[in-house]
């Protein structure tokens, strides 16, 4: 059973006609996702990437015509702001924002109104979602994945890709691959997408992957310690990472000597979690935690 988006997914697209958009676009109709509409303002009752996809001006015209209960953003970062609130205020219950650059104090108000509206976000700033043979939403690239057991949650997104296209080499397949972003304002955390792993009954395993900068990942191991009864394998980017030196994301910077990758590492082995020294030892750490799983 996947998490947050299946075959029952009717996905509308913002920002459909932009280059990243259409591209994504085709890819995600090619994959199999059911593309409902796409929104752009100005362009209502054009169509969109050979005609496959109608557009409408607003989210809310969108929604009432499609029934799209989940949207995904390419628009540029000054926007994505406005796009993420229309979604939220028609009432869409999952929000994807690819969008990378979105201002950390832009995204502080926009979440609280997203909370407001009672909807989940994903990202800014993140490669989205992917159920394997189910639905794609946002730039996980399809053809890595397989259907399998061991949900997916990561921060970075090449990163995601290489552990995943491991464990598929390895014959274990994924629930649903979720690259939640490394901003510091993101709309859904490691926390929120553990319970969602916990309580799916077809997930077996869970992979975690941070990266340096902040304490999402020791918040993370405080709430598997209480709460997590199923293996969890994990691997911290960053690890040569010198002090004060953002690496990649916005989130990703040590600073007072706080959020290294050793004090997460530390943190997670101290509560059970196997952590890998490089992501190339990830898949064979999960099939290892599993067969010690199946053998208890």
């Amino acid at each position: 059973m996947s998490i947050l988006i299946n075959k029952d997914t009717r996905l509308l697209v913002q920002g459909i006609t932009g280059k990243e958009g259409a591209f994504h676009t085709r890819s995600m109709l090619d994959y199999g996702t059911n593309v409902v509409a796409g929104v752009v303002p100005g362009r209502g009752g054009q169509s969109a990437i050979e005609d496959r996809v109608p557009v409408f001006n607003t989210v809310k015209e969108a929604v009432q015509a499609t029934g799209a209960n989940t949207s995904v953003i390419y628009v540029p970062a000054a926007f994505a702001p406005d796009a993420i609130r229309e979604s939220a205020a028609a009432g869409v219950p999952l929000i994807v924002c690819i969008t990378e650059g979105v201002p950390a104090l832009d995204m502080v108000a926009t979440y609280a109104f997203v909370e407001e509206c009672g909807v989940r976000l994903v990202g800014p700033n993140c490669p989205g979602l992917l159920s394997p043979g189910q639905a794609k939403v946002g730039i996980i690239p399809g053809n890595i994945a397989v259907p399998g057991p061991v949900g997916v949650v990561s921060k970075s997104g090449t990163l995601t890709y290489e552990a995943v296209d491991a464990l598929t080499r390895l014959g274990i397949g994924q629930t649903t691959i979720i690259g939640i972003g490394g901003d510091p304002i993101i709309g859904t955390n490691f926390i929120d997408v553990l319970t969602m792993f916990q309580e799916d009954p077809e997930t077996e395993a869970i992979v975690l992957l941070g990266e340096i900068g902040g304490d999402a990942e020791i918040q993370a191991a405080n709430f598997i310690k209480a709460h997590v009864t199923k293996p969890v394998v994990s691997f911290i980017a960053g690890q040569t990472a010198p002090e004060g030196k953002r690496m990649g994301h916005a989130g990703a910077i040590i600073s007072g000597g706080e959020g290294t990758a050793q004090e997460k590492i530390k943190a997670l082995e101290a509560v059970g979690v196997s952590v890998a020294r490089q992501p190339t030892d990830i898949a064979q750490l999960i099939k290892e935690a599993m067969d010690a799983r199946a053998v208890s």
